[in-house]
């Protein structure tokens, strides 16, 4: 899992300005709570701009590419157990490439 945590000073969007930071934060700790990262080797990382901040915020899970918006710690559990645990895409955050 992919955060976007980017920050801009130029007045365009930016993921981070919505809580992107918090809330990898909090899937990290969900995804160790969950034992996940050894179990399925899954791993909570930061990201750059990755130039959809107005989409955002933003995550993206790979090796499949499933990008992902999101807004609150809610979002957050329902993409670990609907997509990572049970393997089930969540069609109402599911970001089109």
């Amino acid at each position: 899992m992919f955060f976007c945590c980017h920050n801009r000073s130029d007045g365009r969007e930016f993921c981070n300005e919505k809580g992107a930071e918090l809330l990898k934060k909090y899937a990290k700790q969900k995804i160790n709570a969950l034992n996940l990262e050894s179990k399925i080797k899954i791993r909570v990382n930061l990201a750059g701009c990755m130039n959809r901040c107005s989409e955002g915020p933003v995550l993206v899970i790979y090796p499949e590419g499933t990008w992902y918006t999101f807004i609150d710690e809610t979002d957050i559990d329902e993409i670990i157990q609907s997509h990572i645990i049970n393997g089930t895409k969540v069609k109402r955050l599911e970001l089109k490439h």
